[in-house]
């Protein structure tokens, strides 16, 4: 997997679908559980990330604009929160 900057958050390009939504505001999340008269019902996550990822490294750029790093977050449109777990690179220290 390459390095990314906080530009990369494009759905299905730069963040692919993982796990199962259980937000209530996603559409399909609503759906379902209505369909199952009111118990929670999730779905696989499909997500919506219109912003950039926040809080970058300022001091290491890709491309003129700040790296990740393993405190970045970025907002699901849906309520979520998606976070770097596992960065793939343990041999760079990034200030």
């Amino acid at each position: 997997m390459p390095a990314a900057n906080i530009m990369d958050h494009v759905p299905m390009l730069n963040i692919p679908t993982f796990a199962m939504c259980n937000s209530p505001s996603n559409p399909m999340v609503a759906a379902a559980t209505a369909a199952a008269l009111g118990v929670l019902t999730p779905m696989p996550c499909i997500p919506v990330t219109p912003a950039p990822w926040i809080i970058g490294a300022p001091t290491v750029l890709l491309g003129n604009i700040p790296s990740l790093q393993n405190t970045s977050k970025l907002m699901c449109a849906w309520g979520g929160v998606i976070q770097i777990v596992v960065p793939g690179q343990f041999t760079e220290m990034i200030p």
